[in-house]
């Protein structure tokens, strides 16, 4: 039987997982920051079916991507003060141990999936790091300031755009305005359909928008190969003089 959920309950399970700095963003698309009850019924949706989501998995149903303790561990990682780049992509890998709450990144003992594999072949003929050997985790860029966004943050095992038009995108929205206000120089890198739409939201002049395809075999030949973006990035950021990245994993 599927559980039922009241609005006050709904909010209550979400807001403790995500970590203090980030929950004032969260909280301008999700609930009342007096009431702890969603916002709007667009909100209440979301809440409610990521719930719902969630209990069903781990009641022995189809399970859920990333586990619901690294639902937000991009924000874990990197505070709103310290982003530098935002890494976005669509949706979490739907493979069994592959989603760690890190957009393109898997733990380590994982195989890299394939847009991953793609995306260290770029990077390889972009700044010299060799593909070869290289740790599947892209855990040390987000503990330099890159916060690994995915557009939906949420999906279930095997069904790739599972969670899509569920709500999760206002929720990245407001994320990225949040950080598009700041005047702090930050680098956008947007990949693939998804990640490119939120390009109008991007509006202050003191940031860098890169947009380019998806790194998925589907798309990656159509434009994200050769689009340089690691040392565009740090170009970027070295003409503001802030440290660069080190793209090394």
């Amino acid at each position: 039987m599927t559980p039922s959920y009241d609005s006050s309950a709904t909010a209550a399970w979400l807001e403790p997982l995500i970590p203090a700095p980030w929950r004032e963003i969260f909280a301008r698309v999700l609930w009342d920051t007096e009431t702890h009850t969603p916002i709007s019924e667009s909100a209440m949706a979301l809440l409610t079916f990521v719930a719902r989501e969630y209990a069903a998995a781990e009641a022995g149903g189809v399970p859920i991507y990333p586990p619901r303790a690294q639902l937000f561990r991009a924000f874990y990682e990197v505070s709103p003060d310290d982003v530098r780049v935002v890494l976005l992509g669509q949706d979490p890998y739907h493979g069994a141990g592959q989603a760690e709450g890190l957009s393109f990144s898997v733990p380590d003992g994982i195989k890299a999936p394939p847009s991953l594999r793609n995306i260290f072949k770029e990077r390889e003929t972009d700044v010299g790091i060799p593909a070869a050997g290289a740790s599947p985790s892209l855990l040390p860029w987000a503990r330099q300031g890159v916060l690994l966004l995915n557009t939906t943050l949420t999906v279930r095992q095997g069904e790739a755009g599972s969670h899509r038009k569920q709500g999760w995108e206002r929720v990245t929205d407001g994320i990225l305005r949040a950080l598009d206000f700041r005047d702090t120089p930050t680098v956008f890198l947007l990949w693939g359909a998804d990640a490119r739409k939120k390009k109008a939201l991007l509006q202050n002049t003191a940031h860098l928008v890169i947009e380019s395809e998806h790194p998925s075999p589907l798309s990656a030949y159509r434009g994200f190969f050769g689009s340089q973006p690691f040392s565009k990035v740090n170009e970027f950021l070295a003409a503001h003089g802030l440290p660069a990245i080190c793209w090394e994993t």
